[in-house]
């Protein structure tokens, strides 16, 4: 019987070739988000910030449909979809080829995933079920990880770092996002109807059919359009439509829409969604209230301490049931460097906080208020952190290169 792999030793074929997938498409991506979100503060604390409100609240849809949505609302529920829908087919790639494919490799960053999202959640509730203005209902708010946001500051600092342990910062995400995406539909719909949700069901299937069959894509479309339609009416979220198609892609159509939609996604709806999401006060006094809010404080504690803690630990428990140790010339301060950079929030934190409050809650301008702050902090310390052990990387190579 073979002993286990050290863990970060290497990577799988497919895990590499998605490793690199996302590298190339979502540092970009993660740039248009970070810009995205300071346009909307500075837009949202200038003299026109007026102008800004007034567009993201302006109502457009059909009535009779039950779609007369906010373009706040189009945003977060419709655009987002399309990143959904490239977590889905993210998810199906890794479960099917890459890191995800087995046991043994996918332990260790499902465990991770888990971990970080167990240790912020805990922490968010031990701060707001002992404050009297607490929201615990937003345990969920720091849990979540950016991808984009988190494979751009990679791709800047985290080059000295081996491709394994690079690779399961994203492979944690991609698992950290479906954990997500199952808390939202569990943890935040409401009403749901059982009838729409069969209904969704249909241009689902219908869509795994036509993609195997090669629909053309006007029409795969429409049958995604209809799904997302049909699981909006059943009171689920609707970007819960987005991961259900990506899941049902078969393999080797999911590489190929993956880099057709990626672009979309991380280009255009992720920025876009950020634009409407990101644009609070940030003056003075509106920080200060933020400040005492537990909901913030919760989300800082979860984000900046809750996921490296959260990710190192469960990490550790793994290689201590499994009897392995790191690959050679690693150590747990890698780990904690690469867990530090999953704190970033940002697009799935501010969307469950829009669900967690509702729009117009003073929680909700705070939670917004905490996850950017807490983000930025956590990118900060996990760039520190990676810069320090990719020069540490670079040194150890040097020397056992000199003869």
């Amino acid at each position: 019987m073979t002993s286990p792999e050290p863990l970060f030793a290497r990577l799988t074929p497919g895990g590499l070739r998605n490793y690199l997938d996302t590298l190339r498409a979502e540092s970009t991506g993660g740039v248009l988000l970070v810009v995205a979100a300071v346009v909307a503060l500075v837009w949202a604390n200038s003299p026109w910030q007026d102008i800004y409100y007034s567009i993201g609240d302006t109502e457009i849809g059909p009535e009779a449909l039950h779609l007369r949505l906010s373009v706040g609302e189009w945003a977060a529920d419709g655009l987002l979809a399309i990143f959904f829908f490239v977590v889905g087919l993210e998810l199906k790639r890794e479960i099917v080829e890459g890191e995800l494919r087995n046991l043994g490799t996918a332990i260790v960053p499902v465990v991770a995933a888990v971990g970080g999202m167990a240790v912020p959640a805990g922490l968010f509730l031990a701060v707001n079920l002992t404050a009297e203005a607490g929201g615990p209902h937003g345990w969920a708010i720091p849990t979540a990880t950016d991808i984009a946001f988190a494979v751009a500051v990679l791709g800047l600092v985290g080059r000295g770092l081996p491709t394994a342990l690079r690779a399961f910062l994203l492979t944690l995400a991609v698992v950290d996002d479906l954990l997500a995406i199952v808390v939202i539909a569990v943890g935040y719909s409401s009403g749901v109807h059982l009838w729409w949700l069969l209904a969704a069901a249909v241009p689902v299937l219908l869509f795994a059919l036509g993609v195997r069959r090669g629909l053309p894509w006007p029409l795969l479309l429409v049958l995604g359009v209809l799904a997302w339609g049909f699981l909006h009416a059943s009171g689920v979220h609707a970007t819960i439509a987005g991961v259900a198609l990506g899941l049902v892609v078969p393999v080797a159509a999911a590489e190929r829409l993956e880099h057709r939609w990626r672009p979309v996604s991380a280009g255009f709806a992720v920025p876009v969604f950020a634009l409407f999401a990101a644009g609070v006060t940030v003056g003075p006094e509106a920080l200060r209230a933020a400040a005492q809010d537990p909901v913030a404080r919760g989300i800082a504690v979860g984000l900046v301490l809750g996921k490296p803690v959260g990710i190192l630990l469960a990490t550790w428990l793994v290689s201590r049931v499994r009897g392995v140790s790191l690959a050679p010339g690693l150590r747990w301060a890698d780990v904690g460097a690469v867990g530090a950079l999953a704190g970033i929030g940002f697009t799935v934190s501010l969307l469950i906080a829009s669900l967690a409050f509702g729009e117009g809650s003073p929680h909700t301008e705070h939670a917004t208020v905490g996850v950017l702050l807490s983000s930025v902090l956590a990118a900060l310390i996990g760039a520190a952190l990676l810069l320090w052990r990719g020069r540490r990387h670079d040194a150890l190579r040097a020397a056992q290169a000199t003869p």
